[in-house]
């Protein structure tokens, strides 16, 4: 075979694995959705850089766990998780900066305490009404007054 031929095979080849990793993301956030519940749903991964270390993903609730997705993963399992009584809510604000190149456009960083520490999202408004309505849904038999700090 002439070196051009090596060549073209080698870009076919190259083309194939991009289409079938197209196909496997849009597979893959298919099966994610099925059940309902998912959304955009970025996650700040690394805070020593301010406005930097936005990673863009998909939430899903999960009964009592938000998880959250990668989007360019084929991977079907959650990168992060958070259970709905140790995270809390603290504020929103519009994104700053290289935040509004590195989001969704028309999303909020949303800033929430974990038993881990802070945790930043950025989600659309609407699913912020969803966000905090899962919150406060805490099922029968949750103990308020440990949710809210101990406060009697």
């Amino acid at each position: 075979m002439a070196w051009w031929e090596w060549l073209l095979d080698i870009c076919g080849a190259l083309l194939l694995g991009c289409v079938l990793y197209g196909a496997g993301l849009i597979v893959r956030r298919r099966l994610l959705a099925r059940n309902g519940g998912t959304f955009e749903l970025s996650h700040r991964l690394r805070r020593d850089v301010p406005e930097r270390g936005w990673t863009l993903g998909l939430g899903r609730y999960s009964g009592e766990r938000l998880e959250w997705f990668r989007v360019f993963t084929l991977s079907p399992r959650p990168k992060r998780s958070w259970s709905r009584d140790e995270l809390q809510y603290d504020g929103r604000r519009a994104p700053v900066g290289a935040e509004r190149a590195s989001l969704y456009p028309d999303h909020l960083v949303i800033s929430c305490e974990s038993a881990d520490g802070p945790v930043e999202l950025a989600m659309s408004v609407s699913s912020l009404t969803g966000f905090q309505a899962w919150l406060e849904a805490k099922p029968p038999g949750t103990d308020w007054s440990r949710a809210k700090g101990g406060e009697h």
